[in-house]
């Protein structure tokens, strides 16, 4: 089962209100993502915790709704 890109966005919304959140579908079919998170809940954390910080929004859809998530996290500001 498929994940429509603005279900991930919400999620990820829900977890981070400040979020800036681009969704791209890269192959088409629903189970292929890439992600550009921004939020400042992200400052000072490593690009390891900001990751799980968004995989944790994702509510254990990773591996069986959502197949493969290319995730960029910045904290505003920060280098890219």
């Amino acid at each position: 089962m498929a994940m429509d890109a603005s279900e991930i966005e919400t999620l990820i919304r829900e977890a981070l209100p400040d979020a800036q959140v681009t969704i791209e579908d890269l192959r088409g079919d629903g189970d292929h993502y890439a992600a550009l998170v921004v939020s400042s809940a992200f400052a000072g954390k490593s690009r390891v915790q900001q990751h799980q910080m968004v995989y944790q929004a994702l509510q254990g859809r990773m591996g069986t709704a959502l197949h493969a998530l290319s995730l960029t996290t910045n904290a505003p500001d920060a280098p890219q």
